[in-house]
């Protein structure tokens, strides 16, 4: 089982760096490969919705008291804001060491379709969690009223007991057959993530996009790329170890798979089958743990995201020569990581959030029209970080759980 789990490992990876090479040298002709990668990419969206909704159902009925749903509840959100915050907070250092939008000519960009006249609020993100129609919400993989539904659904079915015994048993071996068609979709992940990378490379220019586009913003994608680094490689390794106590090499080894789908996909909900199997086969996280943090994660929890949408306002600000003062900044600070909750786990979806952010301080949205040319490259960055994000908050919510204090015990000391 170990050895297939390493051939397959080996085979994404090489999937990924073979499409980098396919797509730099074929240019546009590596987009015909697209209708593979969309194949692949469509067999893990087509398990979302009902693997949201059965783990969900599956994890609160396994927890059983009430009280200790509302103790995962409570880490589960402290560990996703404490990981955001930090998140932004070191993009926001390095912005201001770096400075890369210094010296930087906005003067011909123009605000892009997809946020133009877009009006986002966190009025709107209330609204929809609460879902008015949840087939309507299932067919536009609107995933935070699923999750609504299915929490509720889950705790009413745990106040049955005995009676909704059967209906629980249904929900384990649904979730198990899930996870089994989860192990088949990823046998074809080399070949859906080399045509993935290679077709989005292609459509991207190929390697005319590193001689021409990408010295252009050179400085503002170094940022990000540093910024995304230290809070992956340094910061969240840090977290896993000193509050879950596990072994950050051999935990990031056995979520490689995941982060390489996230990279190849940049959707953190198609990653989320990838994630969980991950998560509970290979880290042993109890599956009413992952079955709870994780699918939440992916639509709430956006470190990488948050990161992103805090250097580029600030990097449009400098571009265009406005001062941020200190009481600006926190105002980022707190819009980007507000508005990365908002943000869907979905391709770019951090280009319509971050419309929020920009409006908080007064930032011409024109600005966004200059981040285009490298934003699909550094959304799959970004994206990576957060599924690792998601996977070692499962980790430090399993061991607080286990743990004999309380959350409210655990702050005090």
């Amino acid at each position: 089982m170990k050895e297939n789990s390493n051939k397959l490992l080996f085979g994404i990876f090489i999937g990924v760096i073979l499409g980098g090479i396919f797509g730099a040298f074929f240019g546009p002709q590596a987009v015909t490969l697209k209708i593979f990668g969309d194949l692949f990419l469509n067999a893990l969206k087509m398990l979302v919705v009902p693997l949201v909704f059965v783990s969900l159902v599956v994890g609160v009925t396994n927890i059983g008291n009430i009280s200790q749903f509302g103790k995962e509840g409570a880490w589960t959100i402290f560990f996703y804001m404490l990981t955001t915050g930090i998140a932004v907070i070191t993009g926001m250092i390095l912005v201001n060491i770096i400075q890369p939008g210094v010296g930087m000519d906005l003067s011909t960009a123009l605000t892009p379709d997809k946020v133009s006249g877009t009006d986002y609020s966190f009025i709107k993100v209330l609204e929809g969690i609460i879902p008015a129609n949840l087939f309507k919400s299932m067919v536009e993989m609107d995933i935070l009223p699923i999750i609504f539904f299915a929490l509720f659904f889950g705790i009413c079915l745990s106040q049955l007991e005995a009676k909704g015994k059967v209906v629980v048993d249904f929900f384990n071996q649904a979730n198990e057959v899930i996870l089994k068609m989860v192990g088949y979709i990823l046998l074809t992940a080399p070949v859906g993530v080399f045509a993935l990378v290679a077709a989005r490379l292609g459509a991207a220019g190929g390697a005319h996009f590193f001689t021409n586009e990408l010295p252009r913003v050179g400085k503002y994608s170094l940022t990000v790329i540093l910024g995304l680094g230290i809070h992956g490689a340094i910061t969240l390794p840090i977290l896993l170890w000193a509050v879950s106590g596990r072994n950050p090499f051999t935990y990031i080894k056995n979520v490689l798979e995941a982060l390489l789908t996230a990279f190849s996909t940049a959707s953190s909900s198609a990653t989320l089958p990838v994630t969980m199997d991950a998560v509970e086969v290979k880290n042993k996280i109890s599956p009413k743990i992952s079955g709870f943090v994780l699918p939440l994660g992916a639509t709430i929890n956006m470190d990488g995201t948050a990161l992103y949408e805090a250097v580029a306002a600030m990097f449009i600000a400098q571009a265009y020569g406005i001062h941020l003062s200190a009481s600006a900044q926190v105002i980022i600070f707190l819009t980007a990581t507000l508005a990365a909750i908002g943000a869907a786990g979905i391709p770019q979806a951090g280009l319509v959030t971050m419309v929020i952010v920009l409006k908080s301080v007064g930032l011409p949205l024109e600005g966004i029209g200059m981040l285009l040319a490298v934003d699909w490259f550094l959304d799959r960055c970004r994206t990576t970080v957060n599924v690792f994000g998601d996977t070692v908050v499962a980790a430090m919510v399993d061991k607080r759980i286990d743990g004999k204090a309380s959350f409210w015990q655990w702050l005090r000391s």
